[in-house]
């Protein structure tokens, strides 16, 4: 299967305040499969975060390799750093949105940073991704007056815009309630059906996420293990993996796509 990103031997560590050095990521190897959706879990502070912002190329690993679509971007600087994030849609977790812009214009802003579309050609462009978000009739909103859910939408439009062929989603659902969450689910869903991206999702929202994931990837102590389906956690042998089994997925779970 071909592999969208690949981690080969990546070393990732910060100094502690007692001159000691904390191992992020200590050697990991793991393959994220092209069109699937891998959610990445694990406890706080075992640097699911800080595995999304090395992909992106926000971090630098201190030694290891990168891949990116069977490309090695270890080494990726300036101009070839900025071509490669093209690839990449990201949702943080507060949806960053600029206060200061309303939705069109926030939706509209990779458009006019990244592309030498028109005016005319932004707009349109813009108008049909309103359109397929239910966002039409909120052009000229800002921020502040959106729901969580409709900056989660918004969001998500922005992120669309380039066409990218992976998304990495930062906890999307973070403060919003389950009625929410659920439609935020069903909307990933959706989208993804309709794209086809590569899906990247850290949450803390387990065992519900699994219910959208084709790959999970467990983070514990700077070590990553891989498995190929939620069910398959329950049946790991290592005890801090049946510990976290026993804490957030009960005693029998079974995953379900989202109708």
């Amino acid at each position: 299967m071909t592999s969208a990103i690949e981690f080969k031997n990546v070393v990732k560590s910060f100094a502690k305040k007692d001159g000691g050095v904390q191992y992020v990521l200590d050697g990991v190897n793991f393959s994220i499969p092209a069109g699937k959706t891998t959610v990445i879990a694990g406890g706080s502070g075992q640097g699911k975060s800080v595995t999304l912002k090395l992909v992106l190329g926000l971090m630098q690993a201190d030694s290891g390799r990168i891949f990116i679509h069977d490309q090695d971007v270890t080494g990726f600087r300036g101009t070839e750093l900025e071509q490669l994030r093209t690839q990449f849609g990201v949702l943080f977790q507060g949806s960053a949105l600029f206060d200061s812009l309303t939705v069109f214009e926030n939706v509209a802003l990779p458009l006019r940073e990244r592309t030498k579309n028109s005016e005319d050609e932004i707009r349109e462009r813009v108008a049909a991704t309103l359109a397929q978000f239910e966002l039409t009739g909120h052009e000229e909103k800002y921020p502040a007056q959106l729901s969580g859910g409709m900056k989660k939408r918004v969001g998500l439009a922005r992120a669309m815009q380039l066409k990218p062929s992976i998304m990495l989603f930062d906890e999307p659902t973070t403060g919003l309630d389950p009625v929410m969450t659920q439609e935020i689910y069903h909307l990933f869903v959706r989208t993804k059906a309709e794209f086809g991206f590569t899906s990247v999702i850290v949450s803390h929202d387990i065992p519900k996420i699994f219910n959208l994931a084709d790959q999970v990837i467990l983070l514990q102590d700077g070590k990553m293990d891989v498995f190929d389906s939620p069910e398959e956690i329950q049946w790991s042998d290592k005890p801090y993996i049946q510990k976290f089994v026993q804490k957030t997925m009960g005693d029998i779970y079974q995953s379900h796509l989202v109708e």
